[in-house]
């Protein structure tokens, strides 16, 4: 589909499934090259996340674990610009080599935030993947170590993320239709 409509807006194809598909091999292949002697913890970042930490760990070559959180800071089609932890991490990770999911890096409030959640835990090491990353409304410095593809500051739907809570089942990332 060229073109979806999710409640009032309209959409445009963007990113097709393919490129997604190449983007995440490459986030697994330095992941691999990085951590695979290392027993990592995975902690994706619910909701948007969970179709690419699947995709994701289906390229890992070694073993892994996988935890969930869920943070939020959207409304709409625009940031709130306040991250509110809505479901807390249940495993350990004193010590272990952490990498956090994200759908997406914007502003890079959310990632801030979770890193210096989990920090408190006294993990060997926290690092950030991202299948998407927007660097013209990042506004963190904090470096993040596994990036997908980079994309204009754009608001997006699909391959997980959505528009008040639709969208997350297409398969291709579709750009809003400014109207």
């Amino acid at each position: 589909m060229k073109r979806v409509k999710l409640l009032d807006k309209e959409f445009e194809l963007s990113i097709p499934e393919a490129d997604i598909i190449k983007a995440i091999k490459k986030v697994s292949d330095e992941i691999d090259r990085d951590l695979r002697d290392k027993d990592p913890l995975l902690i994706c970042v619910l909701n948007g996340s969970f179709m690419f930490a699947s995709d994701l760990m289906k390229e890992m070559s070694f073993n892994c674990e996988i935890s969930f959180v869920k943070l939020s800071s959207y409304e709409g089609t625009s940031t709130t610009g306040k991250v509110k932890e809505l479901i807390g991490l249940n495993e350990d990770i004193k010590g272990r080599h952490v990498v956090i999911l994200e759908d997406i890096v914007d502003s890079g409030i959310t990632v801030e935030n979770i890193v210096e959640q989990l920090k408190k835990h006294d993990p060997l090491d926290v690092r950030v993947a991202t299948m998407l990353f927007k660097p013209e409304a990042y506004e963190k410095d904090m470096k993040l170590d596994y990036i997908g593809l980079k994309i204009p500051n754009d608001f997006i739907v699909g391959y997980g993320l959505d528009y008040n809570g639709y969208g997350r089942n297409l398969r291709n990332i579709y750009t809003v239709v400014d109207e």
